[in-house]
């Protein structure tokens, strides 16, 4: 029997449990570990709440969870409840599945102004995440600032642009729709350093800004390099930068009262205000040619945006947990290939940093599964003299720890279902309490 443990309930989680599956079949049992009373990671909390389509993925890794050789352990911070050299004792095989849940910093000036917030945070809060629900941004400025020119910036974008009536079929959370109900935002600029050609937007996401009823996207068409050089670009780089031409050919559009525009060659430089964030300083850029690409050169050229909230999306970073080796500049564990030492693995964005598609993490799933068979055999019947599941049950109940089960959970999804206002799939629960009272683990 191989005992592995995953910490991590998210898509790299789930993907590498399906993988130890079809590796060792009955020989393995498979213990995945969260923080959270509930499973699924940003399907749950980073997926913004209007792309339900996205989030029906977890069915697949509910088809995981349900087997008899995988249980979902929730409530349970590693580091903090038990540690990894524990787990490493208990466990042939310790693979961190943690995703990438926190901020990159800008390192700017001003940064830690009230309002000003990173997107994790921002998008944790109307998604009802329990670390970020009780952010309460205040919306009350007609001008709001995004930094970043990638998908997340979009999100955050397309979130605050919305009308009510728009978020019908979404789960976003009470208190975030009321809030965004009475916002006061109707202009929103997407600060981005380089030009059209550098960004990582995706067509589809890009797209959906045509279809706001209240909401008009303006591209400045002088920021737009001449159309014969889009043919250099990949397809889908090329059909985005596409929307963005429409964009800026578009008739205005004053029956609607929310703007987004987007502000190429556009770098920060520092955000000022005294109780709270009340400008953002920009230098405008322009390129050159650099090792990795096309850089953003600053031009010396300095203007600023009244605003009165802003939201980072710049990347994130994993975090930290005592005892492991943290590369600081990747924002990820220090690994080689997914192994940090000899037992303890790593996989996804905590391996490879917050790069690819939910999708990428299967593949990356499987890999680590066949390099940890590679290091502890193919399952042949030897004892390895580890204790796995029961072993850690008795250290949970020595220490009192609180574990939530996926029979929980189903308790807390139906709970959540049940509560949904019309027209909704669930209303989430936003703290932990709430959740482990759904499920009535502790009767």
């Amino acid at each position: 029997m191989r005992h592995i443990a995953i910490v991590g309930s998210g898509p790299a989680g789930y993907y590498t449990a399906e993988a130890a599956l079809k590796q060792w079949g009955d020989s393995v049992r498979v213990d995945i570990f969260d923080t959270l009373p509930v499973p699924f990671g940003l399907i749950r909390t980073g997926v913004a709440p209007d792309h339900q389509s996205i989030k029906g993925v977890s069915r697949r890794y509910e088809t995981t969870a349900l087997t008899d050789n995988v249980r979902f352990v929730g409530n349970v911070t590693i580091g903090q409840d038990v540690s990894i050299a524990e787990l490493q004792d208990l466990y042939d095989a310790v693979i961190l599945a943690t995703g990438a849940p926190n901020d990159r910093k800008l390192g700017l000036p001003g940064e830690d102004l009230p309002n000003v917030f990173g997107s994790a945070s921002f998008v944790g809060w109307y998604n009802g995440h329990p670390h970020f629900a009780g952010l309460d941004p205040a919306l009350s400025h007609d001008t709001a600032v995004v930094i970043g020119n990638g998908n997340v910036a979009l999100d955050v974008a397309r979130i605050l642009a919305k009308s009510q009536d728009e978020f019908a079929g979404s789960d976003i959370v009470a208190h975030a729709l009321t809030a965004l109900d009475a916002s006061q935002v109707r202009r929103i600029v997407i600060l981005g350093r380089r030009g059209p050609h550098q960004i990582a937007m995706t067509p589809k996401e890009l797209g959906e800004l045509a279809h706001l009823t209240r909401a008009c996207p303006r591209v400045d068409p002088a920021d737009l390099p001449a159309e014969a050089e889009d043919a250099a670009l990949d397809p889908g780089q090329r059909k985005a930068v596409g929307h963005l031409r429409a964009f800026a050919s578009a008739a205005p559009c004053p029956e609607r009262d929310v703007a987004v525009e987007f502000d190429f060659f556009a770098s920060p430089k520092a955000i000022t205000g005294t109780e709270r964030v009340e400008e953002v300083e920009v230098e405008r850029t322009r390129l050159e040619d650099g090792p990795n690409g096309m850089r953003a050169v600053g031009t010396g050229e300095i203007y600023r945006i009244p605003a009165g909230l802003v939201i980072i999306c710049i990347g994130y970073q994993t975090s930290k947990i005592p005892d492991v080796p943290f590369d600081e500049k990747g924002g990820r564990f220090a690994n080689e290939e997914g192994r940090i030492r000899p037992g303890l693995y790593c996989v996804g964005w905590a391996r490879r940093g917050p790069s690819g598609t939910i999708g990428t993490n299967r593949p990356d799933g499987f890999a680590i599964i066949e390099k940890i068979a590679e290091d502890i055999g193919e399952g042949t019947g030897e004892s390895s003299g580890k204790t796995g599941r029961p072993g850690f049950d008795a250290l949970a109940q020595e220490r009192g720890v609180h574990v939530v089960k996926f029979t929980d959970w189903q308790k807390i999804d139906e709970a959540e279902i049940a509560n949904a206002r019309e027209g909704a799939p669930r209303e989430k629960f936003v703290a932990v309490e709430q959740m482990i009272e759904a499920s009535g683990s502790k009767d």
